[in-house]
């Protein structure tokens, strides 16, 4: 009898691929029955801080959201508001200490009063912008702060220098738990245990359209209440780009080419697993990649192989097939749900969720959207001018690429086509801008 792909997952006993949460949820518990809530302390209140707030509030004893700091009070306060918390205003470090103590919700607009409050257990970052992110989670580390980012595009940018500095620092800076990277992350670390060697860890998408811009993503940004240049980075391929660097940067994994396979195929990802050469994968030592179309989405999915072949033959009678690849997927990513895990992680077992343990594998790079003139001003991440590819650290540094994660802001010395790679011969920097300082420390502490 044909079974579904969900069928086939529950039968299997698969395809969830994460370690069940009981220790977490047991530490949440004890921490609930004992008064001494996780204080939270969250920078960026849009649509998925907002969430964020709202599920912790509700949903998670044991832990709390202590204090909020948004560039414009009012949208930290509505999330406080959706929340049904009623929340006081706060402008310096001794304030927010001060209601933090006293259990109060409290908004402020200074970031950096916030991270330097007495009382707050964990930063977490949901800002997704590169340059204050950078400071943020500077300043963070330096102050000794566990950090939760979910600030992909940081990451993707200077995550393993930042990473560096945190374990320097001794503190966690760690992905969060149910944005995909960290899942993929999850399903890695499972995968492994296991004893089945990973070589492909891939994303799963519904839609791609590198020239889709602004102006065409409106409608879909309107409905759902998000930012507009975030929806359009998901669509033209430049999330998914950092999201793999990402994950190729944490596990020591590559791309098999600039921009990754990133195949079209709407049939279920069990079936990838014949369409990679098992050798050439070996040969990379493992590789990032994505599909679009594939079920069951928006997940992700894990390819490995396992060399013992009495294993294999146990692998086959448990429903995996004969491999040499075996697939394990997680058939969805819940972002916000699951953030509080990767806090209860980094801030009671001292357990990044996802972090570089090294130098940078991959990068993401800033490509034309359209035909640019010299003088151009680029816009940025989710803009009207460029898209991010994934490439090879390696080959990044070798062409003088323009990380995508950099180019916002800069200035075009020479006019461009569409498609094409830019670098940093093509460009001027914004002057004063910490994350080019930071890229230059990452790329001299770490060695091509």
């Amino acid at each position: 009898m044909a079974r579904t792909p969900r069928e086939r997952l529950v039968r299997a006993g698969r395809g969830f691929g994460r370690p069940p949460m009981i220790i977490v949820d047991t530490v949440l518990r004890r921490r609930a029955q004992e008064g001494r809530p996780i204080r939270v302390g969250m920078v960026g209140a849009g649509y998925m801080g907002r969430g964020l707030v709202r599920h912790i509030s509700t949903s998670v004893a044991g832990m709390r959201v202590a204090a909020i700091s948004n560039r414009h009070a009012a949208n930290a306060e509505r999330a406080y508001t959706e929340a049904g918390l009623a929340h006081v205003r706060a402008d310096t470090a001794g304030a927010i200490s001060a209601a933090v103590a006293g259990g109060r919700p409290v908004v402020t607009e200074d970031a950096f009063a916030l991270i330097a409050a007495e009382g707050i257990d964990c930063l977490v970052d949901v800002t997704g912008a590169v340059e204050f992110g950078a400071r943020v989670t500077v300043a963070a580390i330096e102050r000794g702060l566990p950090v939760v980012t979910m600030n992909a595009e940081l990451d993707c940018t200077v995550g393993p220098l930042l990473a560096h500095r945190a374990r320097t620092a001794g503190v966690v800076l760690t992905g969060a738990d149910g944005d995909q990277p960290a899942v993929q992350a999850n399903l890695l670390r499972f995968v492994r245990s296991l004893g089945v060697s990973p070589l492909v860890a891939g994303n799963v998408k519904g839609f791609q359209d590198e020239y889709r811009t602004p102006t065409t993503q409106q409608p879909f940004a309107k409905r759902w209440g998000q930012n507009v240049r975030m929806i359009t980075s998901f669509t033209d391929g430049t999330k998914v780009s950092f999201e793999q660097a990402i994950v190729a940067n944490a596990f020591g994994f590559t791309v098999p080419r600039r921009g990754m396979y990133g195949r079209d195929h709407t049939g279920h990802v069990d079936e990838l697993t014949g369409m990679y050469d098992v050798d050439e994968l070996r040969e990379f030592g493992g590789i990032v990649d994505y599909v679009v179309g594939a079920k069951p989405a928006p997940g992700v999915y894990v390819l490995g192989t396992h060399d013992d072949p009495a294993q294999r033959q146990y692998l086959e009678l448990y429903k995996l097939g004969r491999g040499p690849l075996y697939s394990f997927y997680t058939p969805y990513h819940l972002c916000h749900f699951e953030v509080p895990h990767t806090v209860v992680r980094a801030v009671d077992f001292g357990d990044a969720a996802l972090t570089p343990p090294a130098g940078p594998r991959v990068d993401v790079v800033a490509t034309a959207k359209r035909d640019l003139p010299a003088g151009t001003v680029l816009d940025g991440i989710g803009g009207y001018d460029s898209y991010g590819v994934a490439e090879s650290h390696t080959v990044t540094r070798a062409e003088g690429l323009l990380p995508m994660g950099i180019s916002e802001g800069c200035v075009l010395r020479r006019a461009v086509a569409r498609d094409t790679v830019l670098s940093y011969a093509d460009v001027s920097l914004p002057p004063g801008r910490l994350v080019d300082a930071l890229r230059v420390e990452q790329d001299n502490l770490f060695a091509v």
